[in-house]
């Protein structure tokens, strides 16, 4: 995955490596009574084998598939066996569980194409026929998403601005903060104060309104060459995405998008990053985390 900034955006990912397949073992049910879901994966052709990775806590991760599943438009569940959910207070604890489910999806991304993934603690209720039923009942609308998703990631974009260095010019083109100036220089201490309090709220105002213009501009320039966007609040972030931020959040987007798409928004965000006080980051691929529909999950 990527970390690079607007003035560098050249999508460089590293070199996939497939680790060793295993069969796929549709008859181990184990004794748990759950299984843990990382994600959905379309199996084309040859294509049913599970990824040489563990999963959370370690535990052995193996492909499940429908028996229904048509042939060429087939689907997997990579699954665990598991008891119930994972809860802990402590928070390193949960970043590392969240890295191991990460992991798993990343390994499904190399194997199969982009995967539908699941939410971390994503439970399913039941043993690996119940798995089954579920995903037959499931086929045609995870199958609709994962070609949908084929070939495409997310990626995201965050504008992070020096608020003062923008502020400069406002006072010489906004009229009412003219107005309030003037006011300030000829008022006394305790009404200069007042005048203090609008100016600082007419700041504020603008700041809110060169923030909604800045993401409504991108959403139109980026919607142009991705197949999807939206908008994201500060600061949700992507498992790994854990940004030393320096400066203001002005927007913050995420596209579903291909290879070509990426070099497009790449040169665009060029431009945003070459403003004084403005800088980019643009990261990705991700899986699509952000672009999956509900499903009716039987989690627990």
């Amino acid at each position: 995955m990527t970390d690079s900034t607007a003035d560098a955006t050249e999508d460089a990912p590293g070199d996939a490596t497939d680790g060793a397949d295993t069969e796929t073992t549709d008859d181990a049910s184990g004794s748990d009574t759950a299984r843990y879901v990382y994600c959905a994966v379309a199996l084309d052709d040859d294509s049913d084998r599970t990824p040489d990775v563990t999963g959370v806590e370690d535990e052995p991760v193996r492909l499940v598939t429908s028996d229904g599943s048509q042939a060429g438009r087939g689907v997997g569940l990579l699954v665990h066996d598991c008891d119930g959910l994972y809860d802990s207070n402590d928070p390193t604890e949960v970043q590392g569980w969240l890295l191991s489910h990460q992991a798993v999806v990343d390994a499904a991304t190399e194997r199969f194409g982009t995967p539908v993934p699941f939410r971390f603690d994503t439970i399913v209720q039941g043993d690996d026929d119940t798995v089954r039923t579920w995903l037959a009942d499931q086929h045609d609308g995870l199958r609709a998403v994962l070609e949908e998703f084929a070939g495409r990631s997310e990626y995201r974009i965050e504008v992070l601005v020096d608020e003062e260095t923008l502020d400069a010019g406002l006072a010489d083109t906004d009229p009412r903060l003219q107005e309030l100036a003037d006011q300030r220089d000829d008022s006394s201490e305790g009404t200069a104060f007042l005048v203090d309090k609008q100016y600082d709220q007419r700041l504020k105002e603008l700041r809110h309104q060169r923030r909604a213009e800045r993401t409504e501009t991108l959403v139109s320039d980026v919607s142009a060459h991705a197949d999807d966007v939206q908008t994201l609040d500060d600061p949700t972030t992507t498992l790994g995405d854990t940004p030393d931020r320096e400066g203001t959040v002005q927007a913050r987007l995420t596209m579903l998008a291909d290879d070509d798409a990426v070099e497009a928004v790449g040169a665009l965000l060029d431009e945003v990053a070459a403003e004084e006080g403005v800088s980019v980051r643009f990261t990705g691929p991700w899986p699509p985390y952000s672009f999956v529909p509900e499903v009716d999950d039987g989690a627990a």
